[in-house]
This record gives C-alpha cells, structure tokens and sequence, in this order.
C-alpha cells in the first residue's frame, strides 16, 4: 500500500508558523529544516514562476507559495507516492490554486518541465553519493537521501536548463561537497552567491546553500555563515524569521547576513 494510501502511516507537520500544513509518511524521510530555507533564499516575486527540482512531499515549493503571494511553483518528483502527498498538501495548506506537483524524472524530464521556462529553479537533491554511507532500509528515504542514477552534475544541468536568463538557480547541499556545488554551477550560472549554514556560533558548517544566476559575469560571492541556534538549541533570532515567521533570507541582499 502506498504511503499516500494509508492514512495511519502519515504524521501532520507544521511549517512556517502553520501557514503550510504537511502529510508526511511516518517512517522514511522526514523534512527537515533544509527545506525551509532553501525556500526562503529564493528571489521569487509576485507573477513569477518556479520549478522544485525533487519536490517530495512539497514542503519547499509550499512554503516558497506560502511567503510569496501571487508565485505559482511547481514541483517536480520521481516517487509517485510523494507527488500525491505533495497535491494534498497544497490543498490543506490553502495553496493549490497556486501549487502544482507532477511525477517525472529530471533524466528524462516531461513537458511539464520545458528548457527556459521558469524565472527561479530550487532543487534540495540527495546529499550523499552511492556508495559513500550505509543504504537506508526504507527505499523511500534511500532514494531521498543518496544519489541513484542522477548524480550532483546531472541536476544542476536539469536546473540550469530549465531557468531562464537572468534567473536563478538555489540549491542546499553538504558544506563538504560544496566544490562539486560550484563546478556544477559554473556551466551555466554568471554571479553565485554562497552562504554556509553554521549549527551554532564557532561551529562548522554542515549545509550550504548557493545561488547562481544565470547569464552575466562570473563572480562568487561568499557570505559569512548564517547561524541557526543559540546555546542550549534555541533558535537565534534570524533564523526564527526565517523558519517560524517567513521571512525571506535573500542571498543576493548586500547585508551582512552572519
């Protein structure tokens, strides 16, 4: 039975203060903070359109649809399962007027998912390589959380192609993998903006989110870390913005955003 099937294997999520509401299997892969933030890093606008590249269940697109009124996202993901969980998202959340979800692959992408068609594209892919750690037992969070045949450089060249000049591209991956990030970038993208993720003041980076743009002169822009908790695990401030009060976290601001 599929997840989306089975009501007594889903769990009820909360995001950006309750302005999006999530199903979510109960076992697997469950969305984590990662999501919301790439979501508020994107420069989306009212009238403009985006593409969620490995949408799942839609947090990411549900919470980019959430804090910009009048943007219409699409999300994009191979499991069938997750697609039907993301539409039902939308519903619950009040924004599927607004939010679309579509089963495909990014290897052979569908009509759906035209080259030059979108003003930002975000993509939140697996973060470990095959073969680099232990495979996950649930094949679910396996296919979320290490690379099958679609590797890092074959979704940055699905994004890449799928944003229009002068749009952007924004991707949260691993800190550690963030030169494979770059090289991948660096096809297609002019200015990047990189800015780390730091668990607590002093402490390294675990995530990254980049943003490139694209057209333009290459530069890379690097932001000093944006820090996420406090002593004893609060949320520091900024983050809280971000996460509970949707507030967006623009890498292309010319603030210092440490």
């Amino acid at each position: 039975m599929s997840a989306a099937a089975n009501a007594a294997d889903l769990t009820r999520t909360e995001l950006l203060g309750g302005r999006v509401t999530c199903l979510q299997p109960a076992a697997g892969f469950r969305v984590a903070i990662d999501a919301v933030l790439l979501a508020a890093a994107v420069p989306a606008t009212a009238g403009e359109t985006i593409l969620d590249a490995g949408t799942g269940i839609g947090a990411a697109a549900l919470c980019l649809t959430a804090r910009v009124p009048g943007a219409t996202v699409t999300g994009l993901d191979v499991q069938g399962d997750l697609v039907t969980l993301a539409t039902e998202n939308a519903a619950l959340s009040g924004l599927d007027h607004r939010a679309a979800f579509i089963c495909g692959d990014l290897l052979s992408p569908p009509p759906d998912c035209p080259e030059d068609a979108f003003d930002h594209v975000m993509a939140n892919p697996p973060y470990m390589k095959a073969g680099a750690g232990q495979v996950p037992a649930d094949p679910a969070k396996a296919l979320a959380t290490i690379e099958g045949a679609a590797k890092l450089r074959a979704w940055l060249i699905f994004c890449g192609r799928r944003v229009k000049p002068g749009g952007t591209v924004t991707m949260v991956h691993r800190h550690d993998r963030l030169g494979e990030v770059l090289a991948g970038f660096q096809q297609f993208a002019g200015p990047i903006a990189v800015l780390p993720l730091v668990p607590k003041t002093g402490a390294a980076a675990k995530r990254v989110l980049v943003q490139g743009t694209r057209g333009g002169n290459r530069t890379i822009r690097r932001l000093r870390g944006f820090v996420l908790h406090e002593a004893g695990r609060k949320y520091t401030s900024a983050a809280e913005s971000v996460l509970r009060d949707a507030a967006p976290l623009l890498l292309s601001a010319d603030d210092d955003l440490a």
